[in-house]
């Protein structure tokens, strides 16, 4: 029988006029070599296909018709829903096709109770869910037996997952699944990465990954990046000047293709764009539609749906439509504003093309005039492949407190062997004895200062064995598997009925009865706030607030700051390589005549006096994250020297700095202020981080099992939750000092907040590059957006922001031309 599994799948690669790619016969090769391994291919390529049949020819090998109800074979792992029931539908038209009569099923939060229950019983041949979904499985006391004729597990989009908490669930859960079943292999499947072997290591354990096997695909996918040009660029730019100015130009750019994805950066810059679209459009009213996050699943499934059918003419959407769903029709994609990172930006245009040969499409719309450099630096970067890695998230005690409780409530554990199963992964290889004695302490009765309360006792011994202290335990702690956690959440429903999504708390409870806001397309008014429930009514004003989401301001990565500080350094040296920058070089001409161009081997500070006082600009090009923790730094330190209040106000360029006198006048001086010796102390003490950490503490209690997020019928406000989560912080503070978790709070906020090693290598790399100290007459066109954006932040009540930065830019407007 061994060849026939193979030849029948050529013979169906052939019946549809083609024929498999070199890396597909490769993963076939050896995944039937026994072999794990990774999948790097651009989109659209078939890695789906690449993984799936492997363990398909491997049975046909065998000679194995499997039945329906064998047991489950392949495990596929998705970070999505909407890309699950995408590869259900991909994975079912394959079986069909070789005439393999396995069931393929789906099981998210979205599957129904009778399913659930039913896989419960038994698992289908293939099942496609994702990692919270896996681990609720595991929490049963049959999971040996749902899982005992696994043989491939294959994760999908392992770069999304990589990084975060999420991944790291994944991660203690394939190691788990390699205990009950130690002859299964694991696939991961990714696009491009910058650290594919740490990638493998934290997929597969740091022993397994040594003999992974890693098949590339080429790297051919053509990606065309266009940009459109405002008709007229001002030389003194600012956030959000050009906005939807470009409205008309996106409109005509739109009727030009068959179907089109417009992308951008936020969930209330989706709502203002499509809004603005139908204005100028009105005949487009169903013909286009709206998709992010925080609609309800049901109205983002019909958009889903109506763009495979290409029955749509344009999609406003957010990261929500980032990854691999396969819509086919789509032919142009569009990003409103800088992406901020090159692999977003490969993902996004690869939602175009979406087939192996054809040329991905990004057409990209400025929302200030700088963000043309942004455009031309990640057309560079994408040539180079120079994408960003996706750093493993660092030892997080609260998802391996989840896991443990999650391994109790199920068939239980003996404690030496699931230490040594831990172990086996990249993140918790270097486990201490001490720590994991802390995490079963913890898990037990919730450490020394919670052990008065039985709810925290959720593990018991019982042997050698620990297993769950009770069902009620076992069935509470199943409510609160995952790692997802979001501000806290009001559903937004019409009066007469109707679900539309949610939207933050602290937005709905600023409404008062008869507001109007935007959201889900539609101009809503605002009735009551009941039981977490905004209720709304259809709104006579097309006019209204727009939702904001927090966390939504996505900093620029350090690949495609890197490529804009060469494309800076080519317009220093004269060099004006494409159309962005031919359009930009009024604004840079004029900062090379006030100031200068920065290089790649210079940071320049420049100090000018306005009424407001005396302002320092600094360009470390580190992106808003890490330039917020230097400008808190730089503040603590200099009013540690004496110095008066100190305002900063900061962007992914650099950072602003406005003193009432001179901070620094020298070289030395400023130097001193950004070296590194004493950095966590001193960025510990400049932003409260003790307050920050009380804060997200909320996230980690959550995970770690102190807080119920929701009990059937009594649904809890986020205030409810801060206040719950900061009480614990204070009583473990107090009681409890040496608590893993504070730790973890503290450094988690210091690497997800303020991006600590970023600041960390942007301070040394200042140091050994050239300081040049520059003092211009005027605002220059780079600093000029980071005034701009502080007094954007301010309220006013002598006349709007906006008015005084149009005011103050036609001044600096005529004294450029005047010179």
């Amino acid at each position: 029988m061994k060849g026939e599994g193979k030849s029948r799948v050529l013979k169906w690669f052939a019946s549809q006029g083609r024929e498999p790619f070199e890396f597909q016969l490769e993963t076939w090769k050896e995944y039937l070599a026994g072999k794990s391994g990774l999948i790097l291919a651009p989109t659209g390529m078939g890695k789906t296909l690449a993984a799936a049949l492997g363990p398909v020819i491997e049975a046909m090998d065998e000679g194995e018709k499997r039945k329906r109800d064998a047991g489950l074979l392949i495990l596929w792992i998705t970070p999505l829903r909407a890309l699950a029931s995408d590869t259900v539908e991909s994975l079912r038209a394959a079986l069909a096709g070789l005439e393999l009569p396995w069931s393929v099923e789906l099981r998210t939060s979205d599957t129904t109770a009778s399913v659930r229950k039913r896989q419960k019983e038994r698992l289908p041949t293939v099942l496609v869910t994702t990692p919270e979904s896996i681990s609720l499985l595991i929490s049963y006391a049959n999971s040996s037996v749902l899982f005992k004729s696994l043989r491939c597990v294959v994760v999908d989009e392992w770069h999304e997952l990589l990084g975060n908490k999420r991944g790291v669930q994944t991660e203690l859960a394939l190691a788990h699944l390699r205990k009950i079943q130690p002859g299964m292999r694991t696939w991961g499947l990714s696009a491009t990465m910058a650290n594919i072997d740490e990638a493998a290591s934290v997929l597969l354990g740091p022993d397994a990954a040594k003999e992974a096997a890693i098949v590339r695909a080429p790297d051919h996918k053509s990606i065309q990046i266009s940009s459109l040009l405002p008709e007229r660029v001002e030389r003194f730019p600012w956030a959000g000047h050009l906005g939807t100015r470009m409205t008309e130009a996106v409109a005509a750019k739109v009727e030009t293709a068959r179907s089109t994805l417009i992308f951008t950066n936020t969930r209330s810059q989706s709502e203002l764009w499509f809004r603005a679209l139908l204005e100028i459009r009105p005949d487009w009213i169903g013909r286009i539609a709206l998709h992010h996050g925080s609609l309800d699943r049901k109205l983002r499934g019909r958009v889903e749906q109506l763009l495979r059918d290409g029955k749509l003419l344009a999609v406003v959407c957010t990261s929500s439509l980032d990854l691999g769903v396969d819509f086919w029709p789509v032919d142009q994609v569009m990003q409103i504003g800088s992406p901020k990172g090159v692999l977003r930006a490969m993902q996004r245009a690869g939602r175009s093309g979406h087939q192996p040969g054809a040329v991905s499409q990004l057409v990209c719309v400025p929302t200030q005039a700088l963000e043309l450099v942004d455009f031309s630096a990640m057309r560079h970067a994408i040539a180079e492949r120079a994408v960003e890695p996706r750093e493993p998230a660092a030892m997080p005690l609260d998802v391996l407190v989840q896991h443990v409780v999650t391994v109790a409530a199920g068939e239980g554990f003996e404690e030496e062997q699931l230490l040594e199963e831990i172990r086996s992964t990249h993140t918790f290889h270097n486990l201490t004895d001490e720590q994991w004695r802390w995490v079963i302490d913890f898990a037990e009765r919730g450490g020394p200062s919670l052990v008065a309360y039985p709810r925290f006792a959720r593990i018991v011994r019982q042997g050698n064995r620990w297993v769950a202290f009770s069902q009620p335990i076992a069935r509470m702690h199943r409510m609160g598997i995952g790692t997802i956690t979001s501000d806290g959440s009001v559903m937004v429903k019409y009066v007469s009925g109707g679900f539309l999504g949610t939207v933050e708390e602290s937005f709905a409870s600023k409404l008062r009865p008869g507001d109007n806001f935007v959201f889900a397309g539609r101009s809503l008014e605002f009735v009551r706030l009941h039981d977490m429930t905004a209720q709304v009514r259809r709104g006579k004003s097309k006019k209204g607030s727009v939702p904001r989401w927090m966390g939504s301001r996505l900093p620029m990565s350090a690949s495609l700051a890197e490529a804009v500080r060469f494309r800076l350094d080519q317009a220093a040296g004269g060099e004006y390589v494409d159309e962005e920058m031919r359009k930009i070089r009024p604004i840079l001409e004029l900062q090379a005549r006030w100031s200068v161009i920065p290089r790649r081997g210079q940071v320049i500070i420049e100090s000018v006096a306005t009424r407001d006082g005396q302002h320092h600009f600094l360009f470390p090009f580190q992106g808003r994250l890490a330039h917020e923790g230097l400008a808190a730094l730089l503040t603590y330190r200099f009013g540690k020297r004496g110095s008066g209040p100190i305002t900063a106000t900061f962007n992914d360029y650099g950072l602003e700095l406005l003193s009432p006198q001179p901070l620094a006048t020298t070289a030395e001086d400023w130097l001193g202020m950004l070296s590194t010796e004493g950095l966590v102390q001193d960025v510990l003490a400049s932003l409260n981080t003790g307050e920050l950490a009380r804060r997200h503490f909320r996230e980690i209690a959550r995970i770690a099992g102190l807080l119920v997020t929701t009990r059937p019928g009594a649904p809890r406000s986020a205030r409810q939750l801060q206040a719950s989560s900061g009480l614990f912080f204070d009583v473990l503070r107090e009681f409890d000092p040496g608590n893993l978790l504070l730790e973890q709070a503290q450094r988690e906020v210091l690497e997800r907040q303020l991006e600590f090693s970023r600041l960390e290598a942007a301070l040394q790399r200042i140091v050994e590059q050239e300081l040049i100290l520059i003092s211009p007459v005027k605002l220059s066109p780079l600093a000029f957006p980071l005034w701009a954006e502080r007094i954007q932040s301010q309220q006013l009540r002598l006349e709007k922001a906006g008015d005084r930065i149009e005011r103050l830019a036609r001044q600096l407007e005529a004294a450029a031309d005047a010179r």
